[in-house]
């Protein structure tokens, strides 16, 4: 009788302790949703910003520097980030960096390289925040899916988190497919253009 009270209690007491771990763990998985969040609204933000210091620099055409001033404004107007309004303006950066000549005449303009590089630092930054908040998002999600979590409600009131998928390459990929999803603007050979 009395070890199967102990037995009781121990059983009692384990499960107390995972349930607690997986609780927490959830937690942690909730504030690192949080985090990459951040993370990546401030690159959104920073490439947004870096994309109307080349629209009002005076290197691009009139019609190429609109474009692009009017796809970064829009993106920013949003207050959060919005998929389509930064979707739009990787497909105008797209568009002006895929113009024949275009990198030869910014490079011999008055910034040199220097905005482009500035500009694929950004768009990398934007990649690489993207993916790690859509491996927080996944992970959390999984973890949001056992069946222990659900039972016990263990995620209380958090949202489900969602994906922030968008367009984010600044490249015109290639016949063989490189370029679509990382920009490599400034190293190496430039990417091939479609004929």
């Amino acid at each position: 009788m009395l070890t199967s009270v102990i037995l009781v209690i121990i059983a009692a007491i384990l499960v107390g302790v995972y349930v607690s771990w997986r609780a927490g763990r959830l937690d942690r998985l909730h504030a690192r949703v949080e985090a990459a969040r951040a993370a990546l609204d401030a690159a959104l933000v920073r490439r947004s910003s870096i994309s109307v210091e080349l629209a009002a620099s005076g290197l691009l055409d009139p019609a190429t520097s609109l474009l692009i001033a009017g796809a970064a404004h829009d993106a920013r107007a949003a207050g959060e980030p919005d998929e389509r309004a930064e979707s739009d303006l990787s497909r105008a950066l797209r568009a002006a960096l895929a113009q024949p000549g275009f990198r030869a005449d910014l490079a011999a303009g008055r910034g040199g390289g220097e905005p482009l590089a500035e500009l694929e630092a950004a768009a990398h930054q934007v990649f690489l925040a993207r993916k790690f908040y859509n491996d927080a998002v996944a992970a959390t999600r999984a973890a949001r899916r056992r069946w222990l979590v659900r039972l016990l409600r263990l995620a209380g009131g958090a949202p489900l988190p969602e994906f922030f998928e968008i367009d984010e390459s600044i490249v015109p990929g290639d016949a063989a497919g490189r370029g679509a999803d990382m920009p490599h603007l400034t190293a190496g050979d430039p990417p091939a253009q479609a004929g």
